[in-house]
């Protein structure tokens, strides 16, 4: 029973460590937009 909820327990940090890479990502992607935005305005 131990050894099963190890192991979903390190695949769910693996699942949200992927999850957050590509949040990352995303923010990274958005804020370069706003940037490009911002600097093309002025």
């Amino acid at each position: 029973m131990k050894k099963k909820i190890r192991f979903s327990l390190e695949e769910l940090t693996k699942k949200n460590k992927e999850e957050l890479l590509k949040n990352q990502v995303e923010l990274e992607k958005i804020e370069k937009k706003i940037d490009e935005r911002y600097s093309n305005s002025k």
